[in-house]
């Protein structure tokens, strides 16, 4: 294969989850520019419109679907509509989450529970539903989780008060090696992003609260993420040009977790 068409997504398929905006949306835009037909998911029908308006403006093929991936019935319902709407699932971006702000030692189990819905229990249902319906039975999968640096880490003193959204995200992370094991033999590679400090709806509060230079103080880069950084790694991920890497968690963030 050439070189060049190692990235090549064309006739491939991918459904992208909170990709209504942020970091799912710059992921399907990467998909979606190098050929692939995606579909987009997130609880407001109302973003996905003005989503799927804007990959249209792209020249990329996208439609959507409402649902809120905590709950097991909407899940398994997205999976469905995922396979019907587009013949199989080629490639699956589980970007949707949730974080909660609170001290580890009154942290309600309410919101602990709210947390590990969504970015656990709901993408791992998600996910077994798409490789069981589509990836297993035609033997071919990319699958890209979304975790996080703080998936990696514990927070600095005095900095950061999220016990249920670092945990989350470290059982990503290990979800995602524990299925790259039991998967690879149906040539399905599983593998996850680790994004650092990217502006968004969910990080704009502690942006605010700790302000841009402090964030980005101990970053080799000194810098936050843009609309662009991660779509070079989701591209390697989903194509012909990963199909060699599985189990692996790729840290998006300017270096801060390498010193």
């Amino acid at each position: 294969m050439p070189t060049q068409d190692l990235f090549d997504l064309s006739g491939r398929t991918a459904l992208v989850t909170g990709g209504s905006r942020g970091l799912g949306l710059q992921i399907a835009e990467a998909l979606g520019a190098y050929g692939a037909r995606v579909l987009l998911s997130a609880r407001k029908a109302d973003e996905l419109t003005q989503a799927q308006a804007r990959l249209h403006s792209l020249g990329i093929e996208a439609d959507w679907v409402a649902a809120d991936g905590a709950r097991h019935e909407e899940a398994t319902a997205l999976a469905q509509a995922a396979i019907s709407r587009l013949g199989h699932v080629d490639i699956l971006v589980n970007n949707a989450g949730t974080s909660w702000g609170a001290p580890a030692e009154s942290h309600p189990v309410e919101a602990w529970d709210k947390v590990f819905a969504l970015n656990v229990r709901g993408l791992f249902l998600l996910t077994q539903a798409i490789a069981a319906g589509s990836m297993i039975p035609r033997r071919y999968g990319r699958i890209i989780n979304v975790a996080s640096i703080a998936g990696l880490r514990g927070n600095p003193p005095g900095r950061m008060q999220t016990v249920a959204y670092n945990t989350s995200k470290g059982a990503v992370v290990n979800l995602t090696r524990t299925l790259a094991g039991e998967w690879g033999r149906h040539g399905i590679t599983v593998n996850a992003l680790a994004p650092g400090f990217f502006p968004s709806k969910m990080t704009r509060g502690i942006i605010q609260h700790l302000g841009e230079a402090a964030l980005i103080e101990g970053t080799p880069l000194q810098r936050l993420g843009d609309d662009e950084d991660l779509k070079g790694a989701a591209l390697l991920f989903a194509s012909q040009a990963g199909k060699h890497i599985t189990g692996q968690v790729l840290a998006v963030d300017g270096g801060s977790s390498a010193v």
